[in-house]
């Protein structure tokens, strides 16, 4: 008569749903504090009210991450189907997010709306880079979604490519480090996703690797792009 021995600690699989509803909770909560109290918490500051613009901006934004933490839980319950069924949802609002993205920069950039001290040309290259790595990983996400291993991957890594702005947004950190300090704080979500593969399996999966050098190689880029002479024109134009 043989006794089937006790596996001790979590199987992989309940790993990976703790690692990525951990990581969808702390990207919510970024966003919540960063936003916090340019639009969250808007009704209650004397500020000048936000054009109808930044408003849908703002809410779009907001959804994706709550989207995400969605299909994180969705997954985790044992729920397949209607994460797949959202996963459409989501690519539409990625459209919509590019979209008021770009006419929200836009709009930035007409009303003189950027931190203090910067070329508002210059600051231009932030949330346009942002919006095309965001583009980029989340369709490629997409075209990786009979690939689970991937694609969860390259969801996560999405998300963490807009996390530069609302990190940009708290307090003191932009003020204090620029630039610099915010990318800083963003990798640290893309160091968390390598260190998590690797400690857990001993590898690092290729999405990781590629997406990650991505989102990490686009930071110096921006600086280096923000003030080319095209760069600058390019501001010029789009001011009109």
């Amino acid at each position: 008569m043989t006794f089937a021995t006790p596996t001790l600690g979590l199987s992989s699989g309940n790993k990976d749903r703790i690692f990525y509803s951990s990581m969808a909770v702390a990207m919510a909560v970024t966003v919540f504090i960063g936003f916090g109290p340019t639009f969250f918490f808007k009704l209650f500051s004397e500020s000048p009210p936000l054009p109808p613009l930044l408003h849908l901006h703002g809410a779009a934004f907001a959804a994706w991450y709550a989207l995400f933490l969605t299909q994180a839980t969705l997954i985790s319950n044992g729920r397949p189907d209607m994460h797949r069924k959202l996963g459409y949802a989501g690519m539409g609002l990625v459209v919509v997010m590019v979209v008021l993205g770009v006419l929200a920069a836009t709009h930035a950039i007409r009303t003189n709306h950027t931190p203090p001290g910067l070329d508002p040309r210059s600051f231009l290259v932030l949330p346009f880079f942002g919006i095309g790595v965001f583009a980029i990983l989340s369709g490629a996400a997409f075209l990786m979604r009979k690939r689970p291993e991937t694609h969860k991957r390259l969801m996560l890594l999405a998300s963490i490519a807009m996390l530069d702005a609302p990190i940009a947004r708290i307090p003191s950190v932009f003020v204090t480090g620029g630039p610099l300090a915010a990318f800083g704080l963003q990798d640290l979500f893309v160091i968390a996703c390598i260190g998590y593969d690797f400690f857990s399996r001993r590898r690092i999966h290729p999405a990781y690797l590629v997406g990650g050098i991505f989102i990490l190689a686009m930071q110096p880029m921006r600086i280096v792009v923000s003030t080319t002479p095209w760069w600058l024109a390019f501001g010029d134009w789009l001011k009109g």
